[in-house]
């Protein structure tokens, strides 16, 4: 049996971007007669907004999605986290280093770092402090650890988007996997994280198809098997760009407090994915069914979000 995983980020509210891509979640773990468990992504400790939490469980329930087990808290895996990263910082050889450029250093260097052909990726390091071998000393200052991206092509097929290959080393660059601060980053804990879980189809939005390139690398260093991925559609604003506050009030908490029922939200979800033929109210639970990979869409959805469940 499959394992998939709902991990709704507490840094904000959840918006009708974030209900889609659980939706799909539910679905297609249903449809498949797989798990869905529930974790709460809270590692980033100074955005996390403490009312973000009970709220991202009371939005998914409010959308009908179901899951099996309770939620945990990603901070409930700290003791791996540690025993990972000293796997990779002082066990492993010489697979990361230390790292001291701030992102100034990072934009100012001589090598001219160039942008990542990734959309929102930005400058590549430019392997300022790889050349730190086991043994140097390291120095008495601020510092976070980078993996040494692999300079080779990495391929995984997506059950949206088809066959992604990618070489890390040359278009992603050398990433951080603990802060300056000791924390591990994004990367490395939900590469554990989902390791604790027994992920092995993580279902997330498209815009993370790099980060499951840094992921895979990751994967391949601890010799665990990677999940499977499928990288699903974005919602977007009429500008073409993700759901912001220029957007409109979005969030799934404002449309309760203005009377939209769940299924209204759950129908237009459906009728986007290419489910049902019109954006009529319907149950999560009624659509599972309904519910086939190769007819979602790979495209973005635009919405007009001011308008989205008007009467008009």
């Amino acid at each position: 049996m499959t394992r998939t995983r709902l991990a709704p980020s507490p840094t904000g509210a959840q918006h009708l971007g974030n209900a889609r891509t659980h939706l799909i979640a539910f679905w297609a773990s249903r449809q498949a007669g797989d798990e869905l468990v529930f974790r709460i992504d809270n590692l980033d400790s100074p955005r996390v907004k403490s009312w973000a939490i009970e709220q991202a469980v009371e939005d998914l329930r409010w959308l009908g999605i179901q899951w099996d087990g309770e939620p945990i808290l990603q901070t409930d895996h700290q003791r791996h986290y540690q025993q990972v990263l000293e796997f990779f910082t002082e066990t492993s050889g010489n697979l990361a280093y230390p790292c001291y450029c701030s992102r100034k250093d990072i934009a100012d260097a001589q090598s001219a770092p160039h942008e990542s052909e990734f959309r929102g990726e930005g400058v590549i390091y430019p392997r300022t402090c790889s050349g730190y071998r086991p043994g140097d000393t390291i120095r008495n200052e601020a510092h976070c650890w980078r993996l040494r991206a692999a300079d080779e092509t990495l391929s995984f097929d997506d059950a949206v988007l088809g066959r992604q290959s990618c070489n890390p080393a040359r278009e992603l660059g050398d990433f951080p996997i603990a802060t300056k601060n000791n924390q591990v980053t994004y990367q490395l804990a939900v590469v554990v994280d989902d390791f604790c879980q027994e992920v092995d189809f993580v279902i997330r939005g498209k815009d993370l198809v790099a980060s499951t390139f840094r992921q895979l690398d990751l994967y391949r260093h601890l010799d665990r098997p990677a999940p499977r991925y499928a990288h699903v559609p974005l919602v977007l604003g009429t500008d073409g760009h993700r759901l912001a506050k220029r957007h409109g009030d979005t969030r799934l908490s404002y449309y309760r407090e203005q009377g939209v029922a769940p299924e209204a939200v759950v129908g237009w979800a459906a009728h986007s994915l290419g489910m049902i033929d019109k954006p009529e109210p319907c149950k999560a639970s009624e659509l599972i069914d309904q519910f086939d990979w190769s007819k979602l869409p790979a495209e973005d959805t635009v919405v007009d979000t001011e308008r989205l469940f008007s009467d008009d």
